[in-house]
């Protein structure tokens, strides 16, 4: 019988990761900095992650789109 998964703390990170830390961004292929690092809740899909991970671009993200994605009309 398998367990449900149990929610992932901050006790099972590695010590390198923590908010403020410089890492690589493979999705992007570059630098980013830790924004974030809790709980968060999609606003779209309800899904909660009990230890999401967040990360901005290096230099502060100047240059990055802000606004609100939201998905094409007739979808």
């Amino acid at each position: 019988m398998n367990s449900p998964p149990r929610p992932t703390s901050h006790q099972n990170l590695p010590d390198w990761l923590y908010e403020g830390a410089r890492v690589f961004d493979p999705g992007q292929n570059r630098e980013a900095v830790v924004q974030f690092i809790g709980p968060y809740e999609d606003p779209y899909s309800r899904r909660v992650m009990p230890c999401a991970v967040f990360l901005r671009p290096e230099g502060g993200g100047a240059g990055v789109d802000r606004r609100p994605r939201r998905p094409p009309p007739g979808r």
